[in-house]
């Protein structure tokens, strides 16, 4: 029996940088079986170790159906992502999992979905946008807001062009600059551009928990119930399988019972989750 707490030997293939302080790191796992195993669902977690520095939680951010690969998406923060950041294609990191509960997206068939992303929010975010437009016919109306600090700091610019050609793309920033001919404002300003029928949409959503906050309170004002709002709690995750109880909040734990929760589940502490 594998032992969960031993991270597995992964290959940096490739690495993109998205702004001055993100980056894409596309893996591979070096054991061929374990590649060929290795599955897991939109919004769920692995953890990854820098050897010599230490590990991490970070959700995997490219969708389930590429085979062979998988793809995070990381802010550098702190001692393990400053080490990840040194290294170059090629190198060797490990991770465990994949942990948690990912996104409702069988729920959500033939039904409106709200996708709103703050930040690198948007990674935990984009393997949901992507399953959908592979499978585009499944699912009703799509709409995508998103919103960051500067124009410098949007994530997926590229992606973000190739996917308002299947879903209604909304951005905004909080700082403008001299190129900048979109929006201005926090990302609850776009729901001013938007229509939205409550009794058949849900609502997905991740960012800074300021930003959830006042998302949630938007969401449930036009109407949409409770137990069809839905958020990626990402933060306090350590062990990533609910033994150390690092992330135990409200009798729940964020890595093992999420991180993707229902408003319905966490109203009653979501100011301390978030």
């Amino acid at each position: 029996m594998n032992n969960p707490y031993i991270p597995n030997l992964t290959l940096i293939e490739s690495i993109k940088e998205e702004t001055p302080n993100i980056r894409t790191f596309r893996l591979r796992l070096i054991d061929e079986d374990l590649r060929e195993k290795f599955d897991f669902k939109p919004g769920q977690f692995i953890e990854l170790s820098v050897f010599g520095y230490g590990e991490a939680p970070f959700s995997i951010s490219s969708p389930p159906h590429i085979k062979g690969r998988f793809e995070v998406t990381i802010r550098k923060t702190g001692v393990v992502t400053s080490a990840l950041f040194s290294l170059e294609e090629g190198s060797v990191v490990g991770i465990r999992g994949p942990f948690g509960r990912g996104w409702p997206l069988e729920e959500i068939k033939g039904k409106n979905l709200i996708i709103i992303g703050g930040g690198i929010g948007i990674a935990p975010l984009k393997p949901v946008i992507e399953c959908i437009i592979k499978d585009r016919n499944k699912y009703g109306n799509v709409i995508l807001l998103y919103g960051a600090r500067t124009p410098k700091d949007i994530v997926y610019k590229e992606e973000l062009s190739l996917w308002s050609n299947y879903i209604d793309v909304h951005l905004t920033v909080d700082k403008p600059g001299p190129e900048w001919r979109g929006k201005v404002g926090v990302v609850t300003t776009l729901f001013d551009y938007i229509k939205v029928d409550p009794e058949n949409t849900y609502a997905f959503q991740c960012g800074p928990p300021i930003m959830m906050h006042f998302v949630t309170k938007k969401l449930l004002e036009l109407g949409i119930a409770s137990d069809k709002i839905f958020l990626s709690l990402e933060r306090l995750m350590k062990c990533g399988m609910g033994f150390c109880g690092h992330c135990s909040i409200g009798g729940k734990y964020v890595c093992r019972d999420g991180p993707v929760f229902s408003f319905q589940e966490v109203k009653g502490f979501l100011e301390e989750a978030i």
